[in-house]
């Protein structure tokens, strides 16, 4: 059984709800015997083409009818294109590009988080400078009621252990963000440092990426993340970062 369940995944993953129903409709008409020549031609790609015959094999080799598994195919179908629904996952990806993968830039990314932020919006990042698009983004979210809250990495003058004052700067910048450092580390963090580079908007949308807030990693570095839409892990970040903050974890800078 596990077989067919998992060849029933990969037809829904990979063809269009509008082929997952005709594959069902010719699967209810006919028996696994007669499959191949039932199914022949009801997918048009190669790749389509190998799964349905996996699904054939599969179905083949078990005690399913043909109405079970219809049934199957239907209600897999459903369950996956409500989940994708839901959530939606993007690729990010900021330097060397090719013509064969299709991904958002790290700047576009963030941007987009930002401007969809409707309530809160929680950054963090290991340093932060140059990035005047962000900064006017930013400002633009707090002139709209947006509450912004950001945890940076200290400087080395404030036991922190970057070479400037990243907190300083964009006090000055986004004089409304409230700005939170790590500085009392318990054991076994003693050492630590705020290395995580997130981007939360309301708990509906975050960008997790490599990136700091920088120009370089906005635009030349080799940078990868992924912006991810609905679903629950955006809420886990946000509900996380914030439980941070009111456990005193982090606190204001």
């Amino acid at each position: 059984m596990d077989k067919l369940l998992d060849a029933v995944a990969a037809v829904v993953c990979l063809v269009s709800p509008e082929k997952v129903q005709a594959i069902a409709n010719r699967v209810r008409r006919t028996d696994s015997s007669k499959a191949v020549g039932a199914l022949s031609g009801v997918v048009g790609t190669p790749a389509a083409a190998g799964i349905v015959d996996q699904l054939i094999d599969a179905w083949q080799g078990s005690t399913v009818s043909a109405d079970e598994l219809a049934s199957m195919l239907l209600a897999a179908g459903h369950v996956f294109t409500k989940a994708a629904s839901q959530q939606s996952t993007e690729l990010v990806w900021t330097g060397p590009t090719t013509p064969f993968v299709s991904a958002r830039r790290t700047e576009q990314a963030l941007l987009q988080v930002i401007n969809a932020a409707e309530q809160t919006l929680f950054i963090t990042s290991f340093v932060a400078y140059d990035v005047s698009t962000i900064v006017k983004a930013l400002n633009a979210a707090s002139d709209r009621g947006v509450v912004i809250s950001m945890l940076l990495e200290l400087s080395q003058d404030h036991g922190g252990s970057i070479t400037f004052d990243a907190i300083g700067k964009m006090r000055t910048l986004v004089p409304a963000a409230r700005l939170y450092s790590w500085r009392d580390k318990a054991d076994p963090f003693s050492d630590g440092r705020v290395h995580a580079k997130v981007a939360v908007a309301d708990g509906r949308m975050c960008f997790i990426t490599s990136a700091n807030l920088t120009g370089h990693a906005m635009e030349k570095n080799m940078e990868v993340g992924v912006l991810i839409s609905g679903g629950r892990i955006a809420k886990l970040l946000d509900d996380h970062l914030r439980s941070l903050v009111d456990t005193k974890v982090v606190s204001p800078a």
